[in-house]
């Protein structure tokens, strides 16, 4: 992204703000959270150095989330730029009471099933029946080629899952997120979570089943 281009539309000239108390830094916090409010207060400061290096730490791993939440690179890529824009404008909400990760998860992840929902004329619900006998494909008895499919059919399995169901997925089987970090991003229980990417594992493995 060319942060240089855009500075007028992101006004990081001007801002002026004054820095949070939970933000000023910590005695307890761990250094790399100290490290992570300091950026974020430089960030506020209009120091477009310190927003550009926000953008490579995290941008990788959000559009990741994004694309795999939305199934289609330009969207994934016009909804990365719309995070980091978001982003900007909210920092002053910041507080440091979660890690700067989870804040731009919760940011990124609300953003992309808004934009799932404003799509008109596509079916994205499946059936809530589960197949518990259905099982994934294994691929170590697969060839290459039907391993790309199997690739594919994932894919396009993951976009008929209910958002709440691919969220969750996405998060915590595809991105790592304990399901503390998952409940924190979507607002959701802890229990919910875990009920969530299980039934997403669940209708996965019965959609690909369809395929076999």
């Amino acid at each position: 992204m060319e942060w240089a281009g855009r500075q007028r539309e992101l006004g990081m000239g001007t801002s002026k703000v004054t820095v949070h108390p939970a933000a000023a830094g910590r005695a307890g916090a761990p250094a790399a959270r100290q490290d992570e409010l300091a950026l974020v207060e430089r960030c506020r400061r209009g120091d477009l150095g310190a927003f550009e290096e926000l953008y490579r730490l995290h941008a990788g791993r959000l559009y990741s989330v994004a694309l795999r939440l939305v199934g289609n690179p330009a969207d994934a890529e016009d909804l990365l730029q719309e995070i980091f824009l978001a982003a900007h404008r909210k920092l002053d909400t910041f507080r440091g009471e979660s890690a700067l990760g989870t804040w731009l998860y919760r940011l990124a992840t609300n953003l992309c099933l808004d934009h799932l929902r404003s799509r008109s004329g596509r079916s994205r619900q499946v059936t809530d029946a589960l197949d518990d006998d259905a099982g994934l494909p294994d691929p170590s008895s697969a060839t290459l080629a039907e391993q790309t499919v199997t690739k594919m059919d994932l894919e396009r399995a993951l976009a008929r899952l209910p958002e709440g169901c691919r969220a969750a997925f996405v998060l915590h089987d595809v991105e790592g997120l304990e399901h503390r970090e998952v409940a924190e991003v979507l607002g959701v229980a802890e229990g919910t979570s875990k009920s969530q990417v299980h039934k997403a594992r669940m209708k996965l493995r019965a959609l690909l089943a369809e395929k076999r």
